[in-house]
């Protein structure tokens, strides 16, 4: 490997930062930057554009935790939207997984993660809190735990369904159709439909 003193500083930086995404290696990241750097110019800036975009305009929603230009996001301010039905799903992906089978009419709870002692997230970590709150406020009637199938979600869902016991709402789980191990977000959307029309009881 090329010492760091025969690859410009600007170069390294970006390898470096690239590096720190998710599923992205060193290899990978410096792949990355080489493509760049051999890139039209605009290609480069448009990125970085999009990127600071990104961070400048988007924000969380208030009520349900998904990604949003506008607080509260289209879901939660759509008046047609099934108030009364929540599904909790780990991250935006797997919101965006469900939205597009199209069969989902309720609303959303995004925790912003699963249960992994392993990594070092517990319950505060996620927003439980936020969920119980919204059920107290009343006005759900079920709850769908909507969390990947896998020991992660496993532990997530149980400690939802033991928040929410007493909670007089109706607790169910996208049925087991689902591969283990999977994200909602790799399924495929008939799968996850059948998922979602054939969820159980906790």
């Amino acid at each position: 490997m090329a010492s760091s003193k025969a690859i410009p500083e600007p170069v390294n930086k970006l390898i470096e930062q690239l590096g720190r995404l998710p599923g992205i290696g060193p290899k990978g990241a410096s792949r990355i930057t080489y493509f760049l750097l051999r890139a039209p110019e605009d290609l480069s800036f448009t990125l970085a554009d999009a990127l600071r975009a990104m961070k400048e305009q988007t924000r969380f929603c208030s009520i349900c935790g998904n990604i949003t230009v506008d607080d509260p996001c289209p879901v939660c301010s759509d008046p047609k939207r099934d108030k009364s039905v929540l599904a909790v799903v780990e991250v935006p992906l797997d919101l965006l997984a469900l939205e597009q089978t199209g069969a989902f009419q309720g609303v959303y709870h995004v925790l912003n993660g699963a249960i992994s002692p392993v990594n070092g997230i517990g319950p505060d970590d996620l927003r439980i809190r936020e969920l119980v709150q919204r059920v107290d406020s009343g006005g759900i009637l079920e709850v769908i735990v909507a969390t990947n199938p896998g020991q992660e979600g496993d532990a997530t869902a149980l400690y939802i369904q033991r928040e929410l016991l007493t909670k007089g709402v109706k607790l169910t789980r996208l049925a087991r159709g689902l591969p283990v191990g999977s994200d909602l977000q790799y399924v495929d959307a008939v799968t996850l439909m059948r998922a979602l029309q054939g969820r159980s009881g906790l």
